[in-house]
């Protein structure tokens, strides 16, 4: 089998599976925060925490994780994703966490605010004076609880 037909079936598979595969990747898609087609505004899940930094990712090293997708900033950041996803992916599908705390609403984020707690990555809105990570440092076991049960209510 050439090379190109092989990538091709194998894509194939990847974003057309039958069943339970393909209504999870679709309800991934609509519930997470997905712009243009595009996780976290194309930065870097890996690089969050091997570099602890927010990192631009490269189209050249894409991974579709059941139907969303992300950049990596490198190849072997790519190969970590690609065994583990759910390791690197944001809480809430990517939502601001202090929002999914404090008032259960999707909002934006600014994929350069940002905290790791025990493994996890969680984002944050910070614009116009308005840093949502410093609000939820103040209350952060509180918040994490409320989200927590909040992102239920979304994607379950």
């Amino acid at each position: 089998m050439k090379p190109t037909i092989a990538l091709f079936i194998a894509y194939f598979l990847l974003n057309h599976s039958i069943g339970q595969p393909n209504a999870r990747a679709s309800k991934r898609q609509t519930q997470f925060n997905v712009q243009n087609n595009l996780a976290i505004m194309g930065y870097d899940p890996v690089a969050y925490f091997k570099q602890n930094k927010a990192i631009k990712g490269k189209k050249e090293f894409a991974v579709n994780a059941e139907g969303v997708l992300y950049y990596c900033s490198s190849a072997a950041n790519k190969e970590l994703l690609l065994k583990n996803y759910s390791a690197y992916e944001p809480q809430y599908g990517g939502w601001c966490a202090y929002a999914m705390g404090n008032s259960g609403e999707k909002v934006e984020i600014d994929p350069e605010t940002f905290k790791i707690i025990e493994g996890k990555l969680y984002l944050f809105y910070n614009a116009f004076f308005n840093n949502t990570l410093k609000s939820w440092n103040k209350d952060e076991t509180n918040l994490k609880k409320k989200a927590d049960t909040n992102w239920k209510k979304f994607y379950n």
